[in-house]
This record gives structure tokens, sequence and C-alpha cells, in this order.
């Protein structure tokens, strides 16, 4: 059995390249590793000017996405075995900005995510004196799913729409947003639909799918968006039929 494995890692500095290319490192193959410990290998070992980002190696955080052999996984769950014989190709997410190496900027994440506003919205606060705003097992199992996103942004990086057009708030974003709107104790659906069902919103995706594929955690952003849509036309078909509103 082969002792070593190479990685043909992407580097690039912006401020001194002119364009990304790829760099070949030989790391034992041992049994249990992760290309994220092949990194860790190349930049304790090797090359210590390797960059990229992670942290908890639980894929918990989400920080550790980037594209092996061309698909978006989170490198602390992608086992070196998986992809023999090699060689394994690791670059940076599509469709992002490269800062440094494998590390992306994730501005344009972190913006799409506040457009959906992702928190409890009411209209009135309960005193904190009247108790806590309670709900059934039957309501939480409505929104858990969407609740799983650990925003390692694997979606956007196999979303062809995310990559064609750049305003698609994307299938993340989403997924988050239905996570509050199926949430009994919310009462913001109406502001986010002003953001959703515009342009760059749900009717942006094209069900492709490919988000839903790569999902470390089972979201399913493919069918939330698909579920939104349905909703979306219902309260369009209402306010034709109903125009001057709820009765």
């Amino acid at each position: 059995m082969e002792t070593t494995i190479t990685l043909e890692v992407q580097r690039y500095l912006p401020e001194k390249d002119t364009e990304p290319y790829f760099q070949e490192y030989k790391v034992p193959l041992r049994k249990k590793w992760v290309v994220l410990d092949a990194l860790n290998y190349i930049k304790d070992n090797i090359d210590g000017t390797l960059s990229y980002r992670w942290s908890c190696r639980m894929g918990v955080c989400g920080s550790c996405g980037m594209m092996v052999n061309d698909k978006p996984v989170l490198t602390c769950a992608t086992f070196l075995e998986e992809c023999l014989p090699g060689p394994i190709r690791v670059a940076p997410l599509s469709y992002f900005d490269v800062i440094r190496d494998l590390v992306v900027n994730t501005d344009g994440f972190m913006d799409k995510l506040k457009r959906v506003k992702p928190w409890l919205i009411t209209d009135q606060v309960k005193p904190v004196p009247e108790g806590e705003y309670r709900q059934t097992p039957e309501q939480k199992a409505e929104y858990d799913q969407y609740s799983m996103c650990i925003n390692c942004m694997l979606c956007y990086a196999a979303c062809p729409v995310a990559g064609l057009e750049p305003e698609f708030v994307g299938p993340a974003a989403i997924a988050l947003a239905q996570r509050y709107n199926y949430d009994s104790r919310d009462e913001g659906r109406k502001q986010r639909n002003e953001e959703l069902l515009g342009e760059g919103g749900i009717y942006s995706c094209t069900l492709v799918g490919e988000c839903s594929e790569v999902c470390p955690k089972a979201v399913d952003p493919a069918g939330a968006i698909q579920r939104y849509k349905v909703s979306g036309a219902a309260e369009w078909w209402k306010s034709v039929v109903v125009p001057w509103g709820d009765t």
C-alpha cells in the first residue's frame, strides 16, 4: 500500500501573483487522516506559508470548506483514503474572491445573511414576568431541519446561479429565512418577503439541486427554496383575489 499521497494545492497571493497556480506536496497516507490533517501537516512540516481556514475539526464550525477534486466539501470530513490513488486537488470555494491561497472573502455572504433578517421578529415583546415564548415539539419540528445550517458556504460553491448572478441571495440565506418563517414565535415573514420575493430572491433559483447534494448537514436548501416559492405564489394569489388584505 502507498505510504504517501500527493496534494495539489492552489496557491495565490493577489498582491504578488498574476494568477493562481497549483503546488504539489507529498504527505503521509495515514489511516483516518482527512484532507485537513494533510493541510496541517504541510503547514507544520513542509511550507508554513500556506494559508487556509479551520477551527473545530468536527464538522460543526463550517470554516474548512474547500474544493477537493472539484467538489465543495468540509476538509475535516473528507478522508484521504476516499481520494485514492490521488493526486488530491485542493482549491478555494468556487465563486468567491480569494484573499490568499485557500482563504476566501466571506463579506458578500455575510451581507446576504443579514438581508434575510435571521432573527426572531415580533410585533410586541412579551414582558419577562409573563414567562417564555412556548412552542410544542411539533412546532419546533417545522423549522428544525433549516436550523442545522453551519454557514459553510458549500452550497454557494455548488450553485451555478450564485456564480452567474452575484445578487442572488443564495441557498443558505434562504434556508435560514425559512428557519425563522416557520418558527411559531416569529412574525417577520412579510419583512423577509420584501427581500426574497423580489430581484435576486427565490425566483432566481433554477432548481439545479446541487446545493442540497453537497450540504453536510442535510439542510436541503433546495427544498427550502421550493417551499418558499409555493408559499410566495399563494400569498401573491391571495393579494390578487383579496387585494384589500386579510378579512
